[in-house]
């Protein structure tokens, strides 16, 4: 499940999800900046610091084109793994990247060789090894053939990617269903289903999907419900008839862990 800051990366958690998918469409997005590599890599790193310290499950990064070339890779690498982020899913475009769903955008995807060295830059860096490098195939989503996917899935997959996120902005699930019977268990598939996501989630997972990802939801419902209590603040002029809307304080007092704070000042604080 998305999250895209400390806060939305415990309720995730809470909600008993099994991994933490930090969006880049969502952190660029809550700094109020295009999904365009407009928040630099450090300051997506220093909100995965924060979400890494409020939760204790897998986070998997999405880490756009790896921010630059194989030798930023590896610097990525090196500073993910000393906040504990548990991998990285890097995907096949040119930088700066373009989101995938954005309408009428160019998507122009980088060398298969030239990428396939961004993994194994990455593989050959790592110290820790459960990290996981996620390759993401775009060629659907840049207009390619299933043929082309599975070149370039290949190519990432011998330089050494764990897994392979294959994209589709198609309304049906037939792109990656027909990836998904073509490179069966050659290694693990990720699939995001936010344009086809009226496919059950069975479905998906029996074609063969070994894990999927609600890319952007919480970024997206807190849109909704922070538009329409500004509106009602400023249009009725009063707070106390959103009681019943709204968070009380001492749910956000919970979720900052207030009670661990309040321990220890009776510990240390004599």
């Amino acid at each position: 499940m998305e999250a895209h800051n400390g806060l939305s990366a415990k309720i995730v958690q809470e909600a008993g999800f099994q991994g933490i998918w930090a969006s880049s469409l969502s952190i660029s997005a809550s700094l109020g900046v295009r999904d365009s590599n407009e928040a630099s890599w450090t300051q997506t790193l220093e909100i995965l610091e924060f979400m890494s310290d409020a939760t204790d499950i897998p986070i998997l990064i999405d880490a756009d084109t790896g921010y630059g070339n194989f030798n930023n890779v590896r610097r990525l690498v090196k500073k993910l793994e000393q906040r504990d982020i548990a991998g990285m899913c890097i995907e096949e475009k040119q930088f700066p990247k373009t989101n995938s769903l954005l309408e009428g955008a160019k998507q122009p995807l980088a060398d298969i060789d030239e990428f396939a060295g961004k993994v194994k830059a990455a593989k050959d860096t790592q110290r820790d090894e459960n990290f996981c490098v996620v390759a993401r195939i775009e060629a659907f989503i840049a207009g390619y053939g299933l043929s082309e996917a599975l070149k370039r899935a290949e190519a990432y997959h011998l330089a050494g990617a764990d897994a392979i996120l294959v994209h589709s902005k198609e309304k049906t699930p037939h792109q990656v269903i027909s990836f998904l019977e073509e490179w069966r268990d050659t290694s693990p598939v990720i699939l995001v289903p936010t344009a086809y996501n009226t496919t059950p989630t069975d479905t998906l997972i029996k074609a063969g999907a070994d894990v999927i990802i609600w890319a952007n939801h919480l970024l997206r419902s807190s849109v909704f419900a922070m538009q329409k209590t500004a509106a009602k603040i400023y249009s009725d002029q009063r707070v106390d008839n959103l009681d019943s809307e709204i968070a009380p304080v001492a749910e956000i007092f919970r979720l900052q862990d207030v009670n661990e704070l309040k321990q220890a000042e009776k510990q240390y604080l004599k």
